[in-house]
């Protein structure tokens, strides 16, 4: 069976009871949240935009024994879909653009509910498909303002009143955001402000302190910070921005883009810093995003001549915020640190920054190895087979690292569910043997080396490899010193 949805309203999917982008967990399971979001966007007036979504229930029961409605399907498409007519990000990229930097509640529901469905994309599903940022100039910027606003706005409150312009709906009495609609009890603390600008007057108070004017609306305690409800809808918008953001991130012609984009790591970088505080969506949102984009990543983008919103943030500032993930007890935030330090450390020119760190990143990583979680095993596996290769200080470090020799080896004889997680501890033991200083160390372990190389077919020759090193009169490291050295 199939319906059909016209997104594009001004409905509060993300307002004031959900958001289009609070699903957990990967994009798969976001695939409902999209579409929740365009179906209760359709329940609005829309301001002008307007997207034509089809939703094909393909396994739609539909038939007395209840098979899919369309038999030709592959099972792994099988399930409602929104389709978004090919010309709707052309027609309103600079719609979009000026309804995310409106401040307005009905202008950033429409938008950001519109850049998730262009955003989102099934892994396999070719029935659509996602829109790059190259057809949405600016929105980028957008987004990440969107998410600056709400952090500023979420900063504690200092005694004294700090000096922050502010950009978004300084022109508009209402945002629409909280109950700034709502009859007013008298009891209400802010009932002179919600009734505006006019009402908010100076007078005496009678104890010779004169009370603030009308200025006092655009002031920090004034016009974004009505009530909770509105603080509330206000990080709904941000953790919207970005997990589209993190969808962007997705899409191999946004990779180098997003990743040469200082703003948006800088942004995604201070998210990471505030985990103890911030929304934890919105940090896991980064935490992925920055995972993506790490293969084409190089810090050194913190210290050169590229324009700064947060000019604070330097390499060692990003790599630290980077640790403090990977200690996080937080599953989705360690395993995701993890791996982002595994791909950083393939580019040389974020060694540098990375190695500083050695001590304590293989310290937490070990610990990781000893997790009954699969997931967390694989991720600091892959994270030490990267560094193993970079250089021998790290290989000495590692051997050197109390229990990560035992870790390895059990989780070898375990073994792991993937075969490659086995694979690349093995090679990283074998990257270890490789080093002659290592020899005393691995030697103790020796025994258990050849009970893996002959029970274990699937890794014996890399078992054998490291007997050799260990056992042959001199290893092929030192066998090359003296050859070119003459000892």
């Amino acid at each position: 069976m199939a319906g059909a949805a016209q997104a594009g309203g001004t409905g509060a999917a993300i307002g004031v009871s959900s958001s289009p982008a609070t699903g957990g967990g990967g994009k798969r399971g976001r695939a409902a949240a999209a579409a929740a979001a365009a179906a209760s966007g359709a329940a609005g007036g829309g301001i002008g935009g307007a997207a034509n979504a089809n939703a094909n229930a393909a396994g739609g029961g539909g038939g007395a024994n209840g098979e899919s409605g369309s038999t030709g399907t592959p099972p792994v498409l099988l399930g409602p879909t929104l389709q978004v007519h090919n010309s709707f990000a052309d027609q309103n990229s600079k719609r979009i653009v000026m309804a995310l930097q409106s401040g307005l509640k009905s202008e950033l529901t429409w938008a950001l509910n519109s850049l998730t469905l262009l955003s989102f994309k099934e892994k396999d599903d070719v029935r659509k498909d996602a829109t790059p940022l190259a057809k949405l100039p600016g929105v980028l910027d957008a987004l990440l303002q969107v998410i600056d606003d709400w952090r500023d706005i979420a900063r504690p409150r200092m005694s004294a009143k700090l000096i922050r312009p502010r950009l978004l709906g300084a022109n508009s009495a209402f945002t629409g955001f909280g109950f700034e609609y709502e009859t007013i009890s008298p009891n209400d603390p802010l009932s002179r402000v919600r009734l505006g600008p006019d009402a908010v007057t100076s007078e005496n108070t009678g104890d010779g302190n004169e009370s603030r004017g009308s200025d006092w609306w655009y002031d920090e305690e004034g016009l974004f910070n009505l009530d909770e409800e509105g603080r509330a809808e206000r990080q709904q918008c941000a953790v919207a921005a970005s997990n589209v953001i993190r969808n962007f991130s997705f899409m191999p012609e946004n990779e180098t883009v997003m990743a040469q984009h200082r703003h948006c790591l800088e942004t995604v970088i201070q998210c990471m810093e505030d985990r103890d505080t911030e929304d934890e969506e919105l940090v896991t949102n980064a935490i992925e995003t920055i995972v993506n984009l790490a293969p084409f990543l190089n810090l050194r983008i913190f210290s050169s001549s590229k324009p700064s919103q947060h000019p604070h943030i330097t390499e060692k500032k990003a790599v630290e915020a980077i640790v403090g993930m990977l200690k996080s007890p937080v599953k989705a935030w360690h395993c995701a640190a993890a791996e982002l330090l595994g791909r950083l450390i393939v580019n040389p020119d974020n060694e540098p920054f990375i190695i500083p760190f050695v001590p304590q990143i293989y310290k937490r990583l070990v610990d990781l190895l000893s997790f009954l979680g699969a997931d967390a095993q694989a991720a600091a596996v892959a994270a030490l087979y990267n560094f193993a290769e970079v250089n021998m200080d790290c290989r000495l470090r590692l051997v050197n690292e109390r229990w990560a020799i035992g870790r390895l080896l059990k989780i070898i004889q375990s073994p792991h569910p993937l075969l490659e997680v086995c694979r690349k501890a093995a090679l990283t033991l074998e990257n270890l043997a490789c080093e002659p200083q290592n020899r005393s160390q691995l030697m103790t372990y020796e025994s258990t080396f050849a009970e893996i190389a002959f029970s274990d077919a699937r890794l014996s020759d890399t078992f054998a490899r490291i007997l050799f090193e260990l056992t042959s009169k001199a290893n092929s490291k030192l066998g090359t010193a003296r050859g070119v050295w003459g000892l």
